[in-house]
């Protein structure tokens, strides 16, 4: 949060676009944080609004030109980089042929697919009219959850201290809880995939 609140909008700004780009950044906790900094008066809540939801499109559109540009041998070959591998490509891919154009409403809340949905829709040739009003929906939606979300804790932040302190066994132990199934559930599905 310092380093937000030291560098301003345009950090907001770079780590929003950068992750629709294809490259993973701490965009959701950049964007809470700008919004809790905005309820402690440090920020304006209107231009943090603004300067989220411009640079969520710009960087999905960046990320759409690329993959069109680019095309999928390129994005493939590049993409592991950022843990973009052929079959997550492949399985983005068939997702998003199979449910139609509508998954990029939803894209920006499904981490993965948040970095990667504009190279996808891209490489696709998924046509820019169809693919720029959905995510530009999307991306209304996103900010709006997340900035309410940090302009809460921000203006409310001794009561939400006081709330956290008096939970924070349960939510740790749920947290572990939740941990440990998706371990399970993760390595299960790794282990059906090697015997098939």
């Amino acid at each position: 949060m310092e380093q937000l609140r030291r560098y301003g909008y345009p950090a907001l700004f770079v780590l929003v676009l950068l992750e629709g780009v294809g490259i993973p950044t701490p965009a959701v906790s950049a964007v809470v944080a700008a919004a809790v900094l905005a309820g402690q008066g440090s920020f304006d809540l209107p231009l943090v609004v603004a300067v989220t939801l411009v640079a969520a499109v710009t960087g999905d559109n960046l990320g759409y030109l690329l993959g069109r540009r680019a095309g999928r041998p390129a994005i493939l070959r590049w993409g592991r980089r950022v843990g973009l591998t052929e079959p997550r490509f492949t399985r983005a891919e068939r997702f998003l042929t199979a449910r139609g154009r509508n998954v990029v409403l939803f894209a920006r809340f499904v981490d993965g697919l948040r970095q990667t949905n504009g190279l996808i829709a891209g490489a696709v040739a998924l046509p820019w009219r169809a693919y720029v009003t959905r995510d530009a929906i999307g991306a209304v939606a996103w900010t709006a959850v997340w900035v309410t979300v940090g302009a809460v804790a921000g203006g409310n932040l001794d009561r939400v201290r006081a709330w956290l302190g008096r939970y924070e066994l349960r939510f740790a132990l749920t947290a572990a809880v939740l941990a440990a199934i998706a371990l399970w559930w993760y390595l299960r599905r790794r282990r059906d995939g090697r015997d098939r």
